[in-house]
Parts: structure tokens; sequence; C-alpha cells
């Protein structure tokens, strides 16, 4: 089983307005709402690749319970902590004549430890060797940056593998923890070096460092230029194919779930690459934080070339 963990869910509302205009009236062509969260997108592109997972996290308010119907709407297995307050709403600002996407997001209200340790108990109680753990995205305000490191360690003694996509001080205190994967875009990488870093081939040389920690595979987004892949045994740049964009957001998030199905399905480190590359570009195909269609995502992947650094 596929658990993904969001503890600062969202409910995505995508607006599009055709020539955005800051600071004047626009006029909205379309509005969609999702239920979003990056955890919560990686379990619905898992749902389209053929595979289950269960989402898991906390939700509060009314708009918790419209991401817990939207789940169940879609037979996405759910097991959510409810808290008090009100789960955030992220707004996705989208200009198809001028080919922006700007985003809006709500800090999310605050969680207590009590909270923390229950969504802790339902998900570690529960898991086993076979299991993979998805830990994404960003952590109410109060929350320790450490607490990705403490669950990657907490799922690692159950045997499971880990899959890390963050930012900030959850990526490093998740990275020292040895996660079976790491996925940051070149942004989060650079950010956590404090660092430029110029090309494929450097990308490579830090992401290959980050296998020191007992990872096994790094995975470097790099947006429209592809992504670049890395185990200690081989270095895989993917160059980007070129699409239709409609929306960028959840592009990672797509690709962390073909990184996770890949795993679960035993594909080889080829195919990986392959599937996680199509599935990032099929998702800016789609409005909103709409899941990727299988169609396209295979479609894509008989596009998708690579070589070996």
């Amino acid at each position: 089983m596929i658990t993904t963990i969001t503890i600062n869910p969202a409910v995505d509302k995508t607006i599009e307005i055709n020539n955005f205009n800051i600071g004047n009236v626009n006029r909205v062509a379309s509005v969609r709402l999702d239920a979003g969260g990056k955890g919560i997108n990686v379990s619905k592109v898992i749902k389209n690749l053929g595979s289950k997972s269960k989402a898991m996290g906390i939700l509060s308010g009314n708009s918790g319970k419209f991401i817990k119907g939207y789940l169940d709407g879609i037979n996405i297995l759910n097991d959510f902590v409810f808290t008090q307050g009100e789960t955030r709403t992220n707004i996705k600002v989208v200009d198809m004549i001028n080919h922006t996407n700007t985003d809006i997001n709500e800090a999310g209200p605050e969680v207590s430890l009590k909270d923390l340790n229950q969504v802790s108990d339902r998900v570690f109680n529960n898991i086993n060797s076979d299991d993979i753990v998805i830990l994404s995205g960003s952590v109410p305000s109060n929350v320790d940056k450490k607490i990705y490191g403490n669950w990657i360690t907490k799922a690692k003694e159950k045997g499971a593998k880990a899959i890390l996509d963050a930012d900030g001080e959850l990526l490093k205190y998740g990275i020292l923890a040895g996660p079976y994967l790491v996925k940051p875009n070149i942004d989060e990488l650079e950010g956590m070096f404090n660092k430029k870093i110029n090309g494929v081939a450097e990308t490579a040389e830090i992401a290959k460092g980050l296998l020191e920690y007992g990872i096994i595979i790094v995975a470097v987004s790099l947006g429209s230029e592809g992504a670049v892949f890395v185990t200690k045994e081989k270095s895989i740049y993917a160059r980007g194919l070129k699409v239709d964009v409609k929306s960028t957001v959840g592009a990672g998030d797509s690709m962390v779930a073909a990184l996770a199905y890949s795993i679960e399905k035993g594909l080889s480190f080829e195919e990986t690459v392959k599937l996680a590359v199509a599935t990032g570009a099929a998702n800016v195909m789609t409005e909103g934080t709409k899941a990727s269609d299988i169609k396209t995502i295979i479609e894509l992947e008989k596009q998708v070339e690579f070589e070996y650094l």
C-alpha cells in the first residue's frame, strides 16, 4: 500500500482570467475547485495510474469536509484526523493569454501535538515492509520542521520505503534521516545548498552527494528542461517534453506519484524515468490540480528521451 500524508492540505480554487491585470477589475472566465495539498494530489495521480493509495493527514472545518467528500467521491481511500479551525484555500490565477500562473496560498491553521501524534499513530501502527509512505508539502507554521525526518525514521523502523518531497528545513532534516527517495526541484536544491547550480552535470553531482545519507534515488525536477535521476549505479538526464501548458500546479506531485507507482510495481530505473517525466508533463496539460489522464501519460511516455551521465 502507498500512503500519502498531507498535514497542511488545501481546497485549490483555480480562477481563469484572460489578460489578468494587477490593480484593476478583472472578469473571471472560469472557476474550478479541487481537493489539494501535495500528498492528496499524489493520491489522485496514483489512482489514474491504476494503483491504490490511502490519503492521510489533517483536515479541518467545512473545507476539510469538502476534501473528504471529494476523495470519497472518486474512491480514494482516506483516513484523516479532523481538528479545530478551517483547512486553507489556495487560489491559482491562470491567464491563458499571457501564459502566467499566479499562486496565492494561505498558511493554514495551526495543529496540536496531540493531533500530530494521532496522525503518526494511525500511519505507523498500520504499515509494514511492503509499504511506501509519501511525505510531501508544507506543514502548519507551529509544527517542528524535523517532523518529516522523524516520520522517515519511523517508516524505516517498519521496513517501509519513505519518499520525501519538501522544501527548506523540512527537506534538510528529512534528507538527514535518509529516505528511500527524495524529489527536490532545482530551486529547492539550490536553496538547500545556498548556491546557484549550473547545468545538468553539476545537478547530477550534487544529487549524487545526497546518496551518502542512505538515500537510494534522487530525482531533481528541472521544470520544462526535464529532470535528473540519480542512484548509486546510474545517473540519467531526461529532456523535458514540449506540451501545451494549462497549469504547472501539481507537476511535481505527479512525478512523485509516478515514482511511487514505479517502486511499487518494481519497474526498471529507465522505465521509472520515462514514466515520471511523462506523468509530470501530462499534468501541466490539465486544468487546476486535476490528475493527469492515463492515455495522455502513455502517449507522452513514448516521447521521452534520456541520456546517461
